[in-house]
């Protein structure tokens, strides 16, 4: 029994021993080694023998050839992501087309990560760590009414909305019923006729006039 005992810790300290030889679990390209610091700060050279404390990153690997995007959502937009829907992403060189393949559970800083896997030929210059920007499509509708989003519009709400006459000097109070709304634009359900031309500024100092000259 003691001689199991001691060929037991035997083998746990030969474990231990090969587990201090650090690999990377996966191929790529040796982007940078030491743990991260600060902008413009210079990392300390690792050398042999050196302690760390356990979980720190002791290097960077990238595969250019497998990249993904990581957009950040704001809260109240996240809950419209869902898995597998398409996205396009901006390398300010090239259109990359994508779909979402990672919702962080978790919000930070008032924002939701969303990893975007990209689908489409890498453009030239794609490359780990590089910013861009991204597009979700969350639905796609076709045939309906639309305007701006006003900065007072929510979606499936009654707003009232000035909206200009022919003579293009005068603007009446609008009761416009509002549906569904991206980012930058909002599905009108009644109240306003294609070409009609409205006023999407915050206009609640004249809530009291159903009617407005304009200079």
């Amino acid at each position: 029994v003691k001689v199991e005992q001691l060929r037991a810790v035997y083998q746990l300290k030969k474990q231990q021993v090969e587990q201090l030889r650090v690999r990377a679990g996966t191929t790529g390209i040796l982007q940078a080694l030491g743990p991260p610091t600060a902008a413009g700060a210079t990392a300390p050279p690792l050398e042999v023998g050196q302690k760390v404390m356990a979980g720190t990153i002791l290097a960077k690997i990238a595969q250019p050839e497998k990249l993904k995007a990581e957009l950040k959502i704001t809260e109240t937009e996240a809950k419209d992501i869902a898995m597998g829907q398409e996205a396009e992403i901006d390398t300010r060189n090239g259109v990359i087309p994508g779909k979402v393949i990672r919702i962080d559970p978790a919000s930070i800083n008032g924002t939701v990560t969303v990893d975007v896997g990209l689908t489409g030929e890498l453009p030239l210059g794609a490359r780990p760590d590089l910013s861009v920007d991204g597009t979700i499509q969350l639905e796609k509708l076709s045939n309906i009414l639309f305007v701006g989003r006003p900065v007072f519009g929510q979606p499936n709400a009654d707003v009232m909305i000035f909206r200009y006459e022919p003579d293009g000097r005068t603007a009446i109070k609008t009761k416009v019923k509002l549906g569904r709304a991206s980012v930058n634009t909002i599905e009108v359900v009644s109240g306003l006729r294609e070409g009609d031309k409205v006023i999407l500024s915050d206009m609640n100092a004249y809530d009291s006039h159903d009617r407005i000259r304009v200079n």
